[in-house]
């Protein structure tokens, strides 16, 4: 058995073809389904099953498209209400691929009706876990409403020990989320793998003997998710189509300039050094590709009944149509090219200030605010004394509460804060990006209180 795992560090999450050398099992497909058929066509196997560990909160599945696509079984659990044709199973059946045995294990807790997938092939095992085990941590338990988040999470729990009781301990564990999904209940570790085993020995669902304690520990450290995960279950419940990854043709300059004059969605993809130098009046700043941060802080703040237009080089705006189809954000138009002036040469462009905090500590005045936009829960474990803390995800409903005067704008890394200070700047406001890591603050000189 050969596991070949195809990983979307984009939203932290990872799907997986096994296979047994010809016949091939592909669980959780994100809904670029080239990539699987690429990574099928490399190991020259053919995949005559996909299956879903659960409906998914956190992207919209490529299953339905590749079974439909390939004329394979669709495996989804039958307690699952969906809108489409799926080859249904439940709890304890067992499927055959090629040399494979596929068993479907009953492990609510993510979701009522989340399975995990046990794998064997000889002596060999390996368990496909989706939210439920991960690596050193679980799924979260309230996604599907805090009335539900109770139960979900003594199911979790219980789940564990399921799966203990139906797997090897040498079994390998191959997780869907826990790898900067924030479908996970805590930070994961281990995550270049680990077996079943070793989590025994280190998951905090293995170690925490108390249930009661574990439960009320879990809820008490789950922290915010993003907002368009509520989007995510109904559209993979109704059965998400195949994306248009296509690049469209490029906005002309006076159609960029009048959406940019109307206040719609248009998103500068450039680095955010750049964008604070020079930029198109209007736009927002989401840099893309680092640290996987752009589709899920997009995601979190787009208006999804609104139109978005991405401007950047094709390279950027490509793969960032790429991104966002994986959670439902589909066809954005595009102005190509990195040059404001010549993208809109009509439209009025604008720059701000951007520093460390050595920057700050030598030009900040006495009374100018500092704005912390980092979530609560870190803003909570350390922050700068005095500072305000308004989240970028709650940024555009509170505007109103946000301070008058020059704002001194920080997140944890120089990401979100960037993302921050372009909504600011568009919404009128004088501002100033430090783009620097919030771990160095005290180092600089900052007076840092836990």
């Amino acid at each position: 058995m050969d596991v070949i795992v195809i990983d979307t560090p984009q939203l932290g999450d990872r799907s997986y073809l096994v296979h047994d050398g010809k016949s091939a099992l592909v669980i959780d497909a994100q809904r670029d389904i080239d990539r699987v058929e690429a990574a099928a066509a490399e190991a020259g196997v053919e995949v005559t099953h996909v299956a879903e560990t659960h409906m998914h909160n956190d992207y919209l599945t490529g299953g339905l498209v590749y079974a439909r696509k390939h004329g394979v079984a669709y495996l989804v659990n039958a307690a699952d209400e969906v809108s489409f044709e799926r080859t249904p199973i439940a709890d304890g059946e067992t499927v055959a691929v090629g040399e494979l045995t596929v068993k479907a294990v009953a492990t609510p807790g993510h979701t009522h009706n989340h399975l995990s997938f046990v794998v064997s092939h000889g002596d060999q095992q390996a368990v496909f876990s989706g939210g439920s085990v991960l690596y050193g941590s679980v799924g979260r338990t309230d996604l599907l409403g805090r009335e539900h988040m109770v139960g979900l999470t003594h199911d979790q729990y219980a789940s564990a020990r399921r799966l203990a009781d139906e797997a090897d301990a040498k079994a390998e564990l191959y997780p869907t989320h826990g790898f900067g999904s924030f479908c996970s209940s805590g930070p994961a570790t281990g995550a270049g793998g680990s077996t079943l085993g070793e989590q025994f020995q280190t998951n905090h669902v293995y170690t925490d003997s108390d249930e009661e304690h574990f439960v009320s520990d879990l809820i008490a450290n789950l922290t915010a998710y993003p907002s368009y995960y509520v989007h995510m279950g109904p559209g993979n419940s109704a059965g998400p189509g195949e994306p248009d990854l296509s690049v469209p043709e490029s906005l002309d300059p006076e159609e960029l300039r009048a959406r940019l004059e109307a206040g719609e969605w248009v998103v500068d993809l450039r680095n955010r050094v750049a964008y604070a130098s020079e930029h198109l009046k209007g736009t927002i700043s989401f840099e893309y590709g680092t640290g996987g941060s752009f589709s899920t802080y997009l995601g979190w703040l787009f208006p999804y009944d609104r139109k978005l237009t991405l401007v950047g080089s094709r390279e950027d705006v490509e793969n960032a149509i790429r991104d966002l189809s994986r959670i439902g954000i589909d066809s954005p138009d595009a102005a190509l090219g990195e040059d404001p002036r010549a993208l809109a040469p009509d439209a009025a462009v604008s720059s701000y200030p951007r520093v460390d905090w050595e920057g700050m500590l030598a030009e900040r005045q006495p009374d100018e605010v500092i704005l912390d936009v980092r979530r609560a829960d870190e803003h909570k474990a350390s922050r700068i004394e005095g500072a305000v803390n308004i989240p970028l995800h709650e940024l555009l409903t509170r505007l109103d509460e946000v301070p008058s005067g020059r704002l001194w704008v920080h997140c944890g890394s120089g990401y979100r804060s960037g993302v921050a200070a372009s909504l600011l700047e568009r919404a009128g406001h004088d501002v100033v990006q430090i783009d620097d890591a919030f771990d160095r603050a005290a180092a600089a000189g900052l007076p840092v209180a836990a």
